[in-house]
């Protein structure tokens, strides 16, 4: 299985967006946005130091996280990456948008554009996404996406999954 860590964290080019590493320049940006553990930053300090986890997390092999960047402008709209390892073939995907951008397509497109890169390049045979039962336009997203619910979590969240297509 060919996961992370890539001798280079792989640029993904869209149509309107580029996955691509999330810079030092981006954090006073992502501080909004900025979050590890289910904790959020509340400082530039506090996101400087859940990017150095995220980097370390990449680094030994257990998650991959990409800046969501406007193509026109190079700018973060949000992130979007594998965060919980890889057992068994599969990752669970994760994304944020800075609110200013929502409704504008970019999230469908870095979710799909992650979901072709696990499939595609690191072999993942199933990719899962946890969100709220109150997040309508998350699971609106997912069902876009051909996720489909696999169960009730507590805390009321749920669990979608979209495996591999033989």
């Amino acid at each position: 299985m060919n996961l992370p860590p890539y001798a280079d964290l792989p640029n993904i080019l869209g149509n309107k967006i580029l996955l691509r590493q999330v810079l030092r320049s981006d954090l006073n940006d992502l501080i909004k946005i900025s979050f590890y553990n289910g904790k959020q930053a509340k400082s530039l300090e506090d996101a400087t130091m859940m990017l150095d986890k995220i980097d370390k997390d990449y680094s030994e092999g257990n998650s991959i996280h990409w800046c969501i960047a406007d193509i026109s402008t190079n700018k973060l709209v949000g992130t979007c990456g594998y965060y919980r390892g890889f057992d068994n073939g599969e990752g669970e995907l994760g994304c944020i948008l800075l609110p200013h951008f929502r409704g504008q397509g970019f999230m469908l497109e870095a979710m799909q554009l992650a979901i072709d890169f696990g499939f595609n390049s690191m072999r993942l045979k199933r990719i899962w996404a946890i969100t709220s039962k109150h997040n309508f336009k998350a699971i609106k997203l997912l069902n876009r996406l051909n996720f489909i619910q696999v169960k009730d979590l507590q805390n009321d969240e749920i669990e979608f999954e979209i495996r591999e297509f033989k």
